[in-house]
């Protein structure tokens, strides 16, 4: 079992069981000890602000209703314990057989916290690499990792103007 990867999985549910699914496998694997078998169980969430009678709220809701994302490694122990947990459904997939999510959506979905490193920081001059200011100079103004750019101040028509930039289009400028 060493051997094998831990993969991202869908487990489809009934509607509104999404967090008691996830609850009722933690239970199961901490009770059965599997926690080196199926290692994560997520509902994404994403924060939403609503006005409502000129009141801001802020309120958590679901990103894929219906679906719980389960870390495990695939073997019919671990089939067996989400399947058959009350409210799912089955996993994502043709027939019986589950699919493992690609690097790419695992990526989209934010699952998984990769660490970025960068070579730049505010205040560091960089020169623009492709796209539509290509070759343009520029100051770095801020640095957003969780979306993976930059605010860089450029002149353009002889006056300073922000713009945002991805990290992979930019390069130092020594």
């Amino acid at each position: 079992m060493a051997d094998k990867k831990a993969k991202w999985y869908v487990a489809h549910t009934y509607s509104g069981y999404e967090n008691k699914v996830m609850d009722d496998i933690l239970k199961t694997v901490e009770n059965r000890g599997m926690e080196d078998v199926i290692q994560d169980v997520r509902v994404p969430m994403e924060e939403v602000i609503e006005i409502k009678d000129n009141k801001k709220k802020i309120t958590e809701r679901k990103i894929f209703p219906s679906y719980v994302m389960v870390k495990m490694i695939m073997n019919d122990q671990s089939w067996y314990v989400v399947r058959n947990c009350r409210g799912v459904t089955g996993f994502v997939g043709p027939g019986s057989k589950p699919v493992a999510l690609t690097d790419e959506e695992i990526e989209k979905m934010g699952l998984e916290n990769k660490t970025i490193k960068i070579d730049f920081e505010v205040g560091d001059s960089i020169r623009v690499k492709y796209g539509a200011l290509e070759g343009f100079l520029g100051v770095i103004t801020d640095i957003n990792f969780e979306k993976e750019k930059v605010k860089v101040k450029v002149s353009m028509f002889g006056r300073d103007t922000d713009v945002d930039l991805e990290f992979n289009q930019i390069e130092s400028i020594a």
